[in-house]
């Protein structure tokens, strides 16, 4: 398998914490593209989700814990250093970079997730059941390698 996909609520929370906690790896690191996720305070939308592209993963996990969002459009990328940080754009670049990890949230819940580590992806799937997720479905090595990975293409 080379990930899951998904379909989570359509609601203001923490639903990068509810699937990321305790499954990501802290000591990677994270290549945010900056599209239309947000934090929440009193039930409003204020500032984006993320300032900066790249977060090291102890602070990334921090803040996806501690800050209550909603995710439009979300694009995250883990790598295992700062230095290996390269643009994912398709499933090939996926492949034959070193990134471990990739989420992509469209129209606020539908969740897509690859990852090079077969354990990762069964505790993945455990969590989006004991979450209540709907619609999982496990994403097999036979896509395309020219399948798009980001959320504007």
């Amino acid at each position: 398998m080379r990930g899951l996909a998904f379909r989570i609520k359509n609601a203001h929370g923490k639903p990068l914490s509810d699937i990321l906690t305790g499954i990501a790896d802290p000591s990677w690191h994270w290549f945010i593209d900056l599209v239309e996720s947000y934090q929440v305070e009193n039930g409003s939308l204020t500032v984006p989700l993320f300032q900066e592209t790249i977060m090291d993963g102890r602070s990334f996990l921090n803040h996806i814990v501690e800050t209550v969002s909603y995710l439009i459009f979300t694009d995250l990328k883990a790598f295992p250093t700062k230095e290996s940080i390269v643009e994912v754009k398709v499933l090939e670049d996926y492949v034959e970079s070193s990134c471990q990890f990739s989420l992509i949230v469209i129209d606020s819940s539908y969740v897509w997730i690859l990852a090079k580590d077969q354990q990762l992806i069964h505790r993945l799937h455990e969590r989006a059941n004991a979450n209540g997720y709907t619609n999982i479905e496990f994403i097999p090595y036979e896509d395309d390698l020219n399948t798009i990975l980001n959320v504007w293409g």
